[in-house]
């Protein structure tokens, strides 16, 4: 008899603004984030939602913040992946990449990510250097993370149909502009990205694109619906994108307002979204054995 199915949360932050600058948290905005947030700050919430296991995605462009991020993962029982950052661009990517995996809680890299829509050029990700380097992550067992926005989407099918060998997961449904109510290009260019096979997506992320004060599941529907439809329920994880979303609401509200926005969908493809396609893609277990 199968026991009580794995829930994932696909997609988490740490961090500390007294030991690192982030870019990405300039402006008084994000003065309700600017603190440091570790596991401690998070568990709470997960016993509260009943998720067994989080991936911890990161948050600089730095080799030195992913071998922290292994190493507090392998002290972390909850946090079964790190998906870390390494210079895709740099010829010596390969041997950055196993020395993490040989480093302290190597195992438990699970993936690479890099901040591609703060890139200037929206074709970065056609550039030769970096498919190389993304040539070299699905060389070792990787996965890649996504992250872009609708500039960003031409590139990224183009890449994802020349690699089809590594597995994308495209975070935070590439971030359409939800508080406007619509997003044309985003519209346009998802379906032929949801078309290659090797491409999973992260329902998550899309509080902070809403409206962070006044967003409802109503407004999530159309965007999510639509996410759904293009790539199935086989290919959504669940990720909270904890703790950016409590600029917009907590980690209770937004699982619920993702549960909310979903269309009908049967328990056992919740039990996929919600952590089973997580575990599969990133290839963690129920336990760590």
């Amino acid at each position: 008899m199968n026991g009580p199915a794995i829930r994932v949360d696909a997609h988490q932050h740490f961090w500390d603004p007294a030991r690192y600058t982030y870019p990405w948290m300039a402006g008084d905005a994000m003065d309700p984030v600017r603190r440091a947030f570790g596991p401690d700050d998070l568990l709470p919430s997960l016993r509260a939602a009943r998720v067994d296991a989080t991936i911890l995605v990161q948050t600089l462009s730095s080799v030195a913040e992913t071998r922290e991020f292994l190493q507090l993962a392998a002290a972390t029982d909850v946090v079964r992946g790190v998906v870390g950052w390494v210079d895709l661009t740099a010829p010596s990517v390969g041997d950055t990449l196993d020395e993490l995996l040989d480093g302290p809680g190597g195992h438990l890299l699970v993936g690479v990510r890099h901040q591609v829509h703060d890139e200037p050029d929206p074709d970065w990700l056609r550039r030769d250097d970096v498919r190389r380097g993304l040539a070299a992550v699905q060389h070792r067992g990787l996965t890649y993370d996504l992250l872009i926005r609708a500039r960003e989407i031409l590139a990224a099918t183009d890449t994802v149909r020349r690699l089809p060998g590594l597995p994308f997961v495209l975070d935070h449904i590439a971030k359409p502009r939800i508080a406007a109510g619509r997003d044309d290009l985003w519209t346009l260019g998802m379906p032929a990205l949801a078309a290659e096979p090797n491409v999973s997506v992260k329902v998550s992320g899309m509080v902070t694109e809403a409206d962070w004060a006044s967003w409802t599941p109503q407004d999530l529907r159309p965007f999510v619906g639509r996410v759904v439809d293009w790539f199935t329920p086989q290919r959504l994880l669940f990720g909270s994108d904890w703790p950016v979303c409590l600029l917009a609401g907590s980690y209770e509200a937004v699982l619920a307002g993702l549960t909310a926005a979903l269309p009908a969908l049967s328990p056992g493809e919740l039990e996929q979204v919600f952590g089973g396609n997580a575990a599969r893609f990133y290839g963690i277990g129920a336990d760590r054995g």
